[in-house]
């Protein structure tokens, strides 16, 4: 069967800023208060999203959720008109309004975990919004995640998208940002790998850091989607590599096609998890492993550097794969050694391509965090909303609508003025228009 893997990315949101939020996230918590570029933040995601497009690839746009999330605030007692909300809220407790004003579906890898119908017991796409659960100001996204995929894959007899697992740390679910599609090709049956970072019914914590994906909503989630068991690998994350800083799997290992490219330290025993995998794919394909020693790249590099959350891809026309870091690995010594010796020998990774998506970078998410994954075929593309993917014409009206509606730098406490809430709220309306969204898309326009 015919199908290509498309990449939804988020649109960086107007309410863009570095509020710290995300404990166990370096980045976030070393850029803290200082003060964010909204604009330049949308501008250069959406700069990588058209980039794509022209190599090639599939690109789709998922939109920002509304923020302020005011009906979180008035269930939390804060009553009277919306402005009043703001302030009263922002006078009594400025972290919260912080954590219901934070832009973070921008990491799109955050917003479900996917299974391509090759992989699925019914013979369609399956999708689940992650419920985000361990982080305040994630786990307000899921409902709203789950009406943005019914968006962008409306036709229910091509896309099954689920609901969210329960908001209970058991069935804590960080999405694709712990999930992995190995394959032969797109369009064949491919393995699965879920990597978790604690078993929610062990006695003791092994991480000092949040270990934030559980063994049981990945197991939940691969029965769900109708998975087959033999084609199914489940590995535990490296308590090591969580307490260095990588909160979600994809901050140090990601895979594409037949190859797995990870650091030493990803995975609690990384002889189980290659056996598993190869075991899976036994008749299928014969997996790729390419490992970075710590002495290559040591991990607290590779975490700043965020080698790993680079994407890697299967360019038309290309036999190798190619990954696309961020600038970042680039300006990094041990990084940009390593890539330049990965793509000089002849394995799968043919090249790397450095993008600048800095301000996505400062609060801690890269190229592969700003993008979910969608292996589709060809009759599930033309089923998909058209008006949700890239072409050069939505690229220049969506760097116009930026342009237009986005605060050029926005500081933490600028949260607290309610006419930022109305900016955004404007813009997001218009927004709607653009991507063939529907008036009632956002609780703000019922």
């Amino acid at each position: 069967m015919l199908a290509f893997e498309a990449n939804y990315d988020g649109l960086i949101g107007p309410t863009h800023n570095y509020g710290g939020l995300s404990e166990g996230n370096l980045a976030s918590a070393s850029n803290a208060g200082l003060i964010a570029r909204p604009r330049e933040a949308a501008l250069q995601g959406l700069a990588k999203m058209n980039l794509m497009r022209e190599m090639g690839l599939v690109q789709g746009i998922l939109p920002p959720q509304a923020r302020p999330d005011l009906a979180q605030l008035r269930m939390m007692g804060f009553g009277g008109s919306d402005d009043d909300v703001i302030k009263t809220a922002w006078r009594a407790n400025p972290r919260l309004v912080r954590n219901m004003s934070s832009a973070s579906s921008m990491w799109a890898a955050n917003a479900a975990t996917v299974s391509p119908s090759p992989d699925c017991k019914d013979g369609r796409l399956h999708l689940t919004p992650a419920n985000l659960s361990t982080m305040l100001h994630r786990s307000i996204e899921s409902e709203q995640t789950a009406r943005t995929l019914r968006a962008a894959f409306p036709d229910e007899t091509h896309a099954h998208v689920h609901d969210a697992l329960p908001l209970q740390s058991t069935y804590s679910d960080e999405g694709a940002a712990n999930h992995v599609r190995l394959c032969a090709d797109h369009g064949g049956e491919g393995v699965e790998l879920f990597v978790y970072g604690r078993d929610a019914f062990a006695q003791e914590a092994s991480t000092k850091l949040p270990a934030r994906q559980t063994m049981q909503a990945s197991q939940i989630i691969a029965a769900s989607h109708g998975l087959s068991g033999t084609r199914t690998v489940f590995a535990k994350q490296a308590a090591r590599a969580i307490d260095a800083g990588a909160f979600h799997n994809d901050v140090v290992c990601v895979g594409a096609r037949r190859c797995l490219f990870y650091h030493e330290f990803a995975f609690e025993n990384t002889q189980k998890t290659k056996d598993a995998i190869s075991n899976a794919a036994q008749g299928l394909f014969v997996p790729q492993f390419i490992e970075v020693s710590d002495e290559d790249v040591p991990i607290k590099d590779s975490i700043k550097a965020y080698l790993f959350n680079s994407m890697l891809v299967q360019l038309p026309g290309r036999e190798r794969l190619t990954l696309i870091a961020p600038t970042e690995t680039e300006n990094n010594d041990y990084t940009k050694a390593y890539c330049d010796k990965l793509v000089s020998g002849n394995g799968p990774i043919g090249e790397v391509i450095y993008v600048d998506v800095r301000q996505s970078m400062r609060n801690g998410g890269g190229p592969a965090c700003l993008r979910l994954r969608v292996v589709l075929t060809e009759a599930e593309r033309k089923a998909a909303n058209q008006k949700m993917l890239m072409s050069e014409g939505l690229f220049a009206t969506l760097n116009e609508w930026v342009t237009t509606h986005y605060r050029e730098e926005l500081a933490p406490d600028d949260l607290g003025d309610p006419l930022l809430m109305h900016e955004s709220f404007a813009a997001l309306d218009e927004l709607t228009k653009i991507l063939g969204l529907g008036g009632s898309f956002y609780p703000f326009q019922r």
